[in-house]
């Protein structure tokens, strides 16, 4: 998979956040195989809460900012069936909003990395449609596919705790 990334203010200059979202992107194209898929380009956002409560409200009616936001450009079933062979196919976009996902990491004694990571992780799965909130067992399913994908990049179970 390629990845066209934009890193904007407030995002701190170190880690390398490209990087980080590589080897996000690595870690779920394992325990998520269609993710893989060469032909496949996800566009990630590194941006502000400010920025993130946009498009939260303009694109899902949420009026507040959130962690993280994905959009699926691509049903489920067409990337299950999408030949390795052909035009670039755009995955869809991520957006992660820097002040909450900073807040959220402090709260749970981890680095802002880490977390980052996760969320990374958490929405590339949804780029490639999985939906923890369809039922409880596709929740599970989605937790423990983070979890493996996170363990891949040596990053401990964000759930346990």
């Amino acid at each position: 998979m390629d990845l066209e990334i934009d890193i904007d203010a407030p995002w701190p200059g170190t880690p390398d956040w490209a990087d980080l979202a590589f080897q996000a992107a690595e870690a779920a194209a394992s325990v998520a195989p269609e993710l893989g898929n060469v032909r496949l380009t996800a566009s990630l956002l590194f941006t502000s809460d400010a920025e993130v409560h946009v498009l939260n409200r303009e694109w899902r009616a949420k009026d507040k900012p959130t962690n993280v936001l994905s959009f699926p450009m691509i049903e489920r079933d067409d990337l299950l069936d999408l030949e390795p062979d052909g035009p670039p196919e755009m995955l869809g976009d991520i957006a992660l909003a820097h002040e909450t996902c900073a807040r959220e990491a402090a709260d749970k004694g981890v680095p802002l990395e880490h977390h980052a990571a996760h969320l990374l992780v958490h929405g590339l799965l949804h780029l490639a449609g999985f939906d923890h909130e369809i039922s409880s067992e596709d929740a599970t399913e989605m937790e423990a596919l983070e979890t493996k994908a996170l363990a891949l990049m040596g990053i401990a179970d964000p759930y346990c705790g």
